[in-house]
């Protein structure tokens, strides 16, 4: 096959397990210590024991291995630019020389401010019966305009959307506003906690001076700072990008665009500092060409979350999760451009010639339905995904031969 086929897996809690991951075809587990607080270290022998317990069963059952962290969290004074920074990054130092000593060497992370990707809802209903994540920029309005009460919400939506948001304001049932509060306030993958309303604010106002040319400028420092220290470990910085991708809650984003990648990749020409190649999240955006984006990064593509996303056809720019084949994101050209990179890698002798790839948020569907797993990461749903891509994956290796 192209790509090494993995599965995202919580920990213990999962409601998938790993024995369900071993019969979706997967072999690379993508994990991370989500008990530990963002900013501390990971401990070698943490990273060991929870590598262990992973691969505990490999010589009775189907191998699997955890070979790609997602993620390793960048503490929120990094981004801000705090005279703490330096603590923060020594500490992500310690912890990628304490990953790479345990043999895992690709770390996904993102560079979004307060939230992770965001949703206003997590079980829209499909015609054909199944649940998907979506978001809905009119909710979203609402939230920020009439729940939260941003100071100064009012100047990031145009007159239209205001007018919509105050009338659906008024008219929304409590449990339809508390759906969309809810799932607004989610916290980061992986953790049960969710931010409080009456705090969230005060993470708000953190950044309300921080415009983004500054969070760029933040960025490229730790990138500076940590990229060829990766670099030097045998290591691969895999930046996911923002999800969505356009500014939310007054807070800029800086990785949505071509530009901002080509920016990003210039600010740390090492080769360890490459990206999470997600083409959901970069689908969403009409003016990204996810294929084209495919060929020009090839070569620093370091991870590949492939899912679809797609564009609604309403006047706000509303969006939801697609079938893995379909959506706004053409997923043959995509893997054509991986496919290209797979060779030229092979070629001159790159051992990372296979990217790490996983199929990303799938529908609740059939099972999936009765079991309360973390939004988007069912069982039924990714394995269909991931059969699908693999049909592809096939398909271009057979067309070769």
């Amino acid at each position: 096959m192209i790509t090494k086929h993995a599965m995202r897996w919580y920990g213990p809690k999962d409601a998938v397990s790993l024995m369900d991951i071993r019969q979706s075809g997967a072999s690379v587990i993508v994990s991370a210590l989500h008990h530990i607080p963002v900013g501390e270290v990971w401990s070698e022998a943490e990273i060991r024991q929870y590598k262990q317990n992973i691969e505990a069963a490999n010589d009775t059952c189907t191998p699997l291995y955890w070979e790609v962290v997602e993620s390793l969290p960048v503490h929120e004074d990094i981004k801000k630019g705090l005279p703490e920074r330096g603590k923060w990054i020594a500490n992500y130092r310690e912890s990628l020389r304490n990953l790479a000593a345990c043999g895992i060497k690709t770390v996904c992370y993102n560079f979004m401010p307060v939230l992770d990707w965001s949703r206003t809802e997590t079980a829209y209903e499909m015609p054909d019966g199944g649940k998907a994540l979506r978001f809905d920029r009119l909710e979203f309005a609402v939230f920020d305009l009439h729940i939260l009460k941003r100071p100064g919400a009012a100047g990031d939506y145009p007159a239209d959307l205001l007018t919509a948001a105050a009338a659906f304001f008024e008219q929304a049932p409590e449990d339809v506003l508390k759906r969309i509060s809810n799932n607004v306030l989610m916290g980061l993958p992986g953790s049960d906690d969710a931010f409080e309303p009456d705090t969230f604010q005060s993470l708000l106002d953190a950044y309300k001076n921080i415009g983004d040319k500054d969070l760029r400028q933040n960025l490229y420092y730790f990138l500076r700072e940590v990229a060829p220290y990766a670099e030097e470990l045998g290591m691969k910085l895999a930046i996911h990008p923002d999800d969505p991708p356009f500014p939310l809650l007054g807070l800029p984003r800086v990785v949505s665009t071509e530009t901002d990648l080509e920016q990003l990749l210039a600010a740390s020409e090492v080769r360890a500092n490459g990206l999470t190649f997600c083409t959901g999240s970069l689908g969403v955006r009409e003016d990204n060409d996810v294929p084209a984006l495919a060929e020009r990064f090839a070569s620093r593509i370091h991870f590949l979350h492939l899912r679809t996303t797609k564009r609604e056809n309403t006047r706000f720019g509303s969006f939801h999760e697609a079938r893995h084949l379909e959506g706004d994101v053409n997923m043959y050209r995509v893997l054509q451009a991986i496919k290209a990179e797979h060779d030229r890698r092979k070629a001159v002798g790159l051992p990372d010639y296979r990217i790490p790839m996983r199929p990303d948020h799938g529908h609740a569907i059939l099972d999936d339905l009765t079991k309360k797993t973390y939004p988007g990461y069912t069982a039924i749903g990714r394995l269909k995904g991931l059969a699908e891509l693999r049909g592809i994956e096939y398909a271009l290796t057979q067309a070769s031969l």
